[in-house]
């Protein structure tokens, strides 16, 4: 598998927000909604998720640049065995066998073949022909077979759908289609796993990995599990009162305006909002805005109204 870095087209020493500029290019032009008749894109598009879901999380990255963990995120094996990343195999740096303090070993001769099985026994006191050291039997026993690797996905939810924990589909790289479930408490980066969705292997398929990106709303902000929206009312429904339409993300509902509303003024719609953890719904803040129009007849108004000892409002200032 190439090397995560050439996978984004960026280069090892690539910033984070380096990285995140390069994925967002490959992900618009690879997106499975874009490529339904080439599951070539369809495969890419996974590898380059999967590229960014491992250099984008500081731990892991620093693991791969070590060569503690391959392009799939999975261990490498010791002293070099296994795998085929970065710094892997004979004559590349930090290829072929290595002892405990990660000094190569250098195997020499005449077209004689090492005995590297004394080699081991020697560094980690093992006996020939009998078990007890870690590489006992070296080169008679085969690896237990192991799971597919898991496959890494990125799913934009609507910001309405993640409130209401709407069911989502996500396309896989293999081209079929699974309809998923959101969680109680879902935030952006979430990640859900889907059990025996990911590459084949000899014990069993590996998982798919879909994290979520909540989409930003146009008038709608997320605070915790509570939604605020700023709305504007007419100067004459902030004097007088009366009721509104209010959108919310379950569809508008009416609010009572209270008589001499300010611009500020904060109301409540109970169970608005986003499901938290412990399966309760957040609220709807509403945050109202006097609207004042640019009027003649109004303005008229005002400056004869002006001059009936109106109160100070910004008094409590102290100024």
């Amino acid at each position: 598998m190439a090397d995560l870095y050439n996978q984004l087209n960026v280069p090892r020493g690539a910033s984070e927000a380096e990285i995140k500029k390069a994925y967002r290019k490959l992900a618009k032009e690879l997106h499975p909604d874009r490529n339904k008749d080439n599951p070539k894109a369809t495969e890419r598009f996974a590898k380059v998720t999967q590229a960014y879901d491992i250099l984008t999380d500081k731990d892991k990255r620093a693991q791969y640049d070590r060569g503690e963990i391959d392009e799939e995120g999975n261990p490498r094996m010791p002293f070099g065995f296994g795998g085929g990343g970065p710094g892997a195999g004979a004559g590349r740096a930090g290829g072929g066998f290595r002892g405990p303090n990660g000094e190569p070993f250098e195997f020499s001769g005449g077209g004689e073949a090492a005995d590297i099985s004394d080699l081991f026994e020697g560094l980690f006191g093992g006996r020939r022909g009998g078990g007890g050291g870690p590489f006992s039997g070296f080169g008679r026993r085969s690896a237990p077979p192991q799971k597919g690797a898991d496959v890494a996905y990125r799913l934009d939810v609507p910001f309405e759908d993640a409130a209401r924990l709407a069911g989502q589909r996500v396309t896989l790289s293999s081209g079929k289609t699974l309809d998923i479930k959101l969680p109680a408490g879902v935030e952006d980066g979430t990640r859900i796993r889907l059990s025996g969705q990911g590459q084949p292997g000899p014990a069993g398929n590996g998982d798919a990995l879909v994290t979520i990106n909540i989409a930003p709303h146009r008038f709608y902000r997320r605070e915790g599990d509570n939604i605020r929206l700023d709305l504007p009312v007419s100067i004459d429904e902030a004097v007088l009162g009366g009721k509104v339409r209010v959108p919310t993300v379950d569809g508008p509902v009416m609010l009572s305006i209270p008589k001499g509303s300010s611009s500020g003024k904060v109301l409540r719609l109970k169970g608005k909002g986003f499901t938290g953890k412990n399966g309760q719904r957040g609220d709807q803040l509403v945050n109202l805005i006097v609207d004042v129009p640019d009027d003649a007849e109004l303005a008229s108004f005002l400056e004869g109204w002006s001059g009936r000892g109106r109160t100070n409002p910004r008094a409590s200032l102290g100024v």
